[in-house]
């Protein structure tokens, strides 16, 4: 080979691989172990424990008369549930916020069959997404190790042509202990400093609706926002609301471009339950 034509052929896959590079990088999640695929699940049947974030039962909407499905209606073969869409068991009813004490999800994850070791995968459908990022975000809260999020859910399993069982799983009771993870939760003085421009070190994410952030929208005592918010980005941006899948690195980064990657990030809404899409 001559030596022009070996500089020419040297560019030629130079600059295709300034195409190709870029494109491979920016697909990729910051830690993309945490979403896995129905195949994943598959492949590790008998090892991960796969939790069903639904409601027990079919739920009918006041509003709308809607019929949304639960897990006794057909669910991944092996999955569990807990009685209840993990946005409402693996919290306080009347306020909607994390036991204080370890003893309630001790027992509650402890009689599941759920152990300290165990590989948790989080799951539900499209509409009800939140309450399998709340299961994920107790869950680390917790201080379980190793929890995953099946990206697409019960959507994704089907749309793969897989099974769905009626029959309830009953796993063998385990050992649970809870370690809180406190940096989890941000503190009123923290986001207080925050409201007062003094943090240096945190950032604030609303993952409201714009209209919410605005103040047009008031869905609680007061309308409006934390002063000093950095970024408003709603839960359902975040998540192709057909698929329930998450999106991708690129969308995500021209939603989320402006955080400080070097500093706490806080993600707040109304009741602490879209902010755990954010968070995820």
């Amino acid at each position: 080979m001559d030596s022009k034509r070996g500089l020419r052929l040297f560019l030629i896959l130079f600059i295709a691989l300034l195409f190709i590079v870029p494109q491979a990088y920016s697909a990729e999640y910051a830690n993309p172990q945490l979403l896995v695929t129905p195949a994943d699940i598959e492949k590790n049947a008998g090892k991960w424990v796969v939790l069903d974030c639904r409601d027990a039962k079919a739920t009918t909407d006041k509003k709308t008369g809607a019929i949304t499905k639960g897990y006794s209606d057909g669910h991944i073969p092996g999955a569990i549930n807990l009685g209840g869409t993990c946005g409402k068991v693996l919290r306080e009813k009347e306020t909607v916020t994390v036991f204080r004490t370890p003893q309630p999800y001790e027992k509650l994850l402890g009689d599941a069959g759920i152990s300290n070791k165990s590989t948790v995968v989080v799951y539900g459908d499209a509409k009800g997404i939140t309450d399998t990022t709340v299961g994920f975000w107790v869950l680390e809260y917790l201080g379980h190790k190793d929890v995953r999020f099946l990206n697409g859910g019960i959507e994704a399993w089907e749309a793969d042509g897989k099974k769905l069982v009626i029959a309830e799983t009953k796993l063998p009771p385990a050992k649970y202990a809870v370690k809180f993870q406190k940096n989890k939760i941000a503190t009123t003085e923290e986001v207080l400093r925050i409201a007062k421009g003094e943090a240096k070190d945190s950032q604030l994410i609303d993952s409201r609706t714009p209209g919410e952030y605005a103040g047009t929208d008031v869905r609680a005592k007061r309308g409006g926002r934390v002063p000093h918010c950095l970024l408003n980005v709603s839960h359902t941006e975040t998540y192709d609301k057909a698929t329930g899948k998450i999106k991708s690195m690129d969308e995500l980064e021209k939603l989320f471009g402006k955080l400080d990657k070097n500093k706490r990030v806080i993600p707040m809404c109304q009741t602490g339950t879209r902010s755990t899409l954010t968070y995820l």
